[in-house]
């Protein structure tokens, strides 16, 4: 099976990494030596602000005895210009690219629960105002939301309704008049509740099967707070339940369109997703800091732990996972990017560009919201394992992060949820022509019954083998992921461990190869002998990606394919997700030296 290649100039639609290949020679990636003077300085104003600022109060933070903080602190980062990234200047804001504002959000994610109240404001606060806002809302409500003076909440999950946000029971009926639309109902979970003044509110307008969107202002009244919720971890955000008791709100008030708000809610949260992965790429760091900084210090029979391979291996293992990950959102929020000047370059108008340009990219949005969550959840729980009994201290940093990192996997989507919509989403777009899935899935099918080739010309170039690989992986995905729809067809949608196991194999695959377009990248940027551990860690990428496919694959085949389809099928993905023997301790162990002699992640 040949693959496409995706010229370096070419705009790959979101999901069809998985039948194309990448052009390794110029890699179409963005890494962070690529950031400009004024991205590096806005990144060095988020540390400084943090260090100054949150740190010193962290504790005070969590236990909520101020309850002005978040506000306030939130006003600070809008005179920084924080929340105002992305919005056009006309209202207030700083108009910058989707890669300033998911390096923002990397940076960011050093405030802790602080991080959550920044988020909130930004990701799902501003952004729908902006993107489906008409020209007098916009207008009203940014050039306040984006300094700060006004704070956002958004309202969808209610007890009822979680992932299933169409069940949702609050109503909006229009009055007689028809000047105002009367809401009643209960929203839980919300982010900011406690202190925001402008509500983003989801209600079924009376007849409606679909749920509608609207701007709510407190001053309209018939908003009343819940306590203040006692949570596991992001102690320090605002979370509350609210209460909306014959609101009465102006007709103009609704956002879009009437029966378009399950739209809105998801559209929005595909830009939640990405940038709670960013968040993990800064949590990373900041852990494999923390706990390589107390392993060089932390003596145990007459050496400092990190010189033992036991810490060493979890070091390795925590890196590479940031380094996967960084490979994989600032290319996607670079793809974002190129997406958009693509649409403004095709006569679309700016706000609409901005929405669809990150909903092309839903698929990866949902794949690294997974990826990212659970990559941070366990450098979190290494994090602790290093520091030992000391980790399980509240006096130590990596305890609060442990607590704060669990909720990552449950919001913007459940990781259950999104790994399901990876998988709907890219057969979606098979079905609407947008991606051709059939074709290379049939050419698997059809080369399990050749004989294996070994060995092509070009083999001695750089990445070669690394390219080999990757190439070998799409199509085992693509041979389970194939077999698995024509088996099934429309019941697949109810085969929910199925379709899990097949998003694995491709959030797996996209992390592999957007760090192998990074190490080529950097390659042509340093030179191959300046980037020795990268390439390790690119190695240990693949032989994860491999070894996961291979579970993952085994697990769906036993689960739909039986006799001789199935003994063919894992044949074909055994010989698909083949590797050469390779020292994987010891490549761990040289990535664990990088971070021990530079005391922190240094990549």
């Amino acid at each position: 099976m040949e693959l496409t290649v995706n010229p370096t100039t070419a705009v790959s639609k979101g999901g069809a990494f998985i039948v194309e290949t990448p052009n390794l020679e110029n890699p179409n990636i963005f890494i962070s030596s690529e950031f400009t003077e004024e991205q590096l300085m806005m990144r060095k104003t988020a540390q400084d602000f943090i260090k100054q600022e949150i740190t010193p109060i962290a504790d005070l933070i969590d236990s909520q005895k101020d309850l002005t903080l978040g506000p306030k602190l939130l006003e600070q980062t809008g005179d920084l210009g924080f929340l105002a990234i992305g919005v056009p200047e006309e209202y207030g804001g700083i108009e910058m690219d989707f890669v300033t504002a998911i390096s923002g959000n990397e940076v960011m994610a050093g405030a802790g629960s602080f991080a959550l109240t920044i988020g909130v404001q930004t990701s799902i606060g501003i952004a729908p105002i902006l993107l489906y806002g008409n020209e007098n809302q916009k207008a009203k409500y940014l050039p306040k939301l984006v300094t700060g003076e006004w704070k956002t909440c958004y309202c969808l999950t209610e007890p009822s309704s979680g992932s299933d946000a169409n069940s949702a029971k609050t109503k909006a009926v229009l009055n007689e008049e028809g000047t105002h639309y009367i809401i009643n109902g209960q929203k839980m979970w919300i982010t900011n509740g406690g202190f925001a003044n402008i509500f983003i509110v989801f209600a079924k307008v009376e007849g409606d099967k679909k749920l509608s969107a609207f701007i709510i202002e407190e001053e309209f009244g018939g908003v009343t707070r819940g306590a203040e919720e006692q949570k596991m971890g992001i102690k320090g955000s605002s979370t509350r339940q609210l209460f909306f008791n014959n609101v009465k709100v102006p007709v103009e008030n609704m956002l879009g369109a009437q029966a378009g708000g399950f739209k809105i809610a998801v559209n929005v949260l595909n830009t939640g997703r990405i940038k709670l992965a960013a968040a993990g790429i800064g949590v990373g760091k900041i852990v494999i800091g923390h706990a390589v900084n107390y392993a060089n210090e932390r003596i145990q029979f007459g050496k400092p732990i990190s010189s033992f391979g036991a810490i060493q291996y979890k070091l390795g293992e925590m890196a590479a996972k940031v380094y996967g990950l960084d490979a994989a959102v600032y290319r996607t929020a670079h793809n974002i990017d190129l997406m958009y000047d693509k649409m403004l370059a095709d006569g679309m108008e700016i706000i609409k560009a901005k929405s669809e340009c990150v909903s092309e990219y839903a698929i990866e949005c949902a794949m690294l919201k997974v990826y990212g969550s659970e990559a941070q959840g366990y450098i979190a729980d290494e994090g602790v394992q290093i520091y030992g009994g000391m980790g399980f201290s509240a006096e130590t940093p990596v305890e609060r992060i442990y607590r704060d990192s669990r909720i990552n996997r449950i919001f913007e989507g459940t990781n259950e949820i999104n790994r399901m919509l990876t998988v709907d989403m890219l057969l979606r777009k098979a079905m609407r022509g947008e991606i051709d899935l059939l074709s290379p899935a049939k050419a698997v099918q059809k080369e399990l019954m050749a004989i294996p080739t070994f060995g092509n010309a070009g083999d001695d170039a750089p990445f070669a083998e690394e390219a080999k690989i990757l190439a070998n992986l799409k199509k085992a995905t693509l041979l389970v992921a194939g077999a698995a729809v024509q088996k099934l067809m429309t019941t697949l949608k109810e085969e929910q461990e199925i379709l899990m196991n097949i998003a694995d194999m491709l959030t797996h695959v996209f992390i592999f190869e957007s760090a192998l377009m990074k190490t080529a990248k950097l390659a042509n940027v340093k030179g191959m002998q300046a980037i020795d551990r990268e390439r390790d860690m690119l190695r240990l990428l693949m032989y994860t990606a491999a070894e996961k496919l291979n579970s993952e694959g085994k697990q769906a085949i036993y689960a739909f394919a039986e006799g001789d389809e199935q003994r063919m099928m894992l044949l074909g993905l055994k010989r698909f997700t083949k590797m050469k023997p390779y020292n994987l301790k010891n490549a761990r162990r040289r990535i664990a030296q990088a971070i021990i002699d530079a005391n922190g992640y240094c990549f």
